[in-house]
């Protein structure tokens, strides 16, 4: 079963890069076309490079390792966040701090700060200690290390790979990334500069749909990881099992679940082929190459002709 379809990724917006007066040259590999101004990405490339980050997003949990997501971008702020929390992975959706990576060490003493912080009472002023202007500014301190630093809180060390939502926004993640040797992960929409990322996914990285798409089937890689990594543990030696997290429990108990519906349900059903539609024809075009509708959307258009 493919990681993603050609229909999902049309619905989704992904093939819609920007204005052709605003483009990398070095990405006209990735070009299908060009639609009233626009570059259209050549989704047929998309999918091949999505299994192949699928795959080393799997393959790099499995093995032990983690994914940072980063987008501090508006239209990917909420997927991010969302999209790793679910698997249990940390992510930077609101400033990317110079030295996040390069100087972990400083980092890390910031968040235990946050954590500190988090210990006071700022409901009880007579019993913290503190008076109401002291508590005021430490409330600002908080708010302001929680944005920032919030999503990495429980990372100890600077991960195995970084999944990215706009390499030229998060030039500086990117850098620091590449100085460490750390895989970057990364839509590459056409004003993007594909040397840049170690697993490039050819696509719009402007529309909601399309970030909520590719950071979902990033996610599910990790999910899939994890699963494949606790298989690992329980087919190791008489060596004690380590404990799991709480929601990695909870994701492997939705993984089982998920698995026992879908056999009750091939169970009872008879095993029939559902009809070809002229849908499904235009979604899976047997040429080969990428199916484009003419009418591009409207709306989608507009924003990426829009935006600056």
């Amino acid at each position: 079963m493919p990681v993603v379809t050609m229909r999902q990724l049309l619905d989704s917006g992904v093939h819609f890069g920007h204005q052709t007066r605003r483009w990398n040259p070095k990405m006209k590999r990735y070009i299908f076309t060009e639609r009233n101004g626009i570059y259209i990405v050549d989704l047929q490339q998309s999918l091949s490079y999505i299994d192949r980050a699928y795959e080393f997003v799997k393959q790099t949990v499995a093995h032990g390792g983690s994914i940072l997501f980063v987008g501090t971008k508006k239209q990917g702020q909420e997927a991010i966040a969302e999209q790793a929390t679910r698997v249990g992975q940390p992510y930077v959706n609101h400033r990317w701090l110079g030295g996040m990576l390069t100087n972990f060490q400083t980092v890390s003493k910031r968040v235990q700060r946050m954590k500190e912080l988090e210990e006071i009472d700022f409901e009880d002023v007579a019993g913290s200690g503190h008076t109401k202007k002291e508590l005021l500014l430490l409330r600002r301190e908080l708010d302001k290390l929680q944005a920032n630093l919030g999503g990495i809180r429980n990372m100890t060390k600077t991960p195995s790979a970084m999944w990215v939502v706009d390499t030229n926004k998060e030039h500086l993640a990117v850098d620091e990334a590449q100085k460490l040797g750390i895989p970057v992960i990364a839509i590459l929409d056409t004003n993007c500069d594909p040397d840049e990322v170690d697993y490039p996914i050819p696509g719009n990285d402007d529309a909601i749909r399309s970030v909520d798409l590719l950071t979902r089937v990033v996610a599910d890689a990790v999910a899939d990881g994890l699963i494949a990594r606790e298989e690992r543990r329980g087919g190791g030696s008489g060596a004690a099992a380590e404990p799991m997290a709480e929601w990695e429990r909870e994701l492997l108990e939705k993984h089982a679940a998920e698995q026992n519906s879908a056999a009750t349900v091939a169970e009872q059903e008879p095993d029939q082929a559902a009809p070809r539609t002229d849908s499904d024809a235009a979604a899976e075009d047997e040429t080969g190459e990428a199916e484009v509708p003419v009418n591009a959307d409207a709306g989608e258009a507009a924003a990426k002709t829009s935006d600056s």
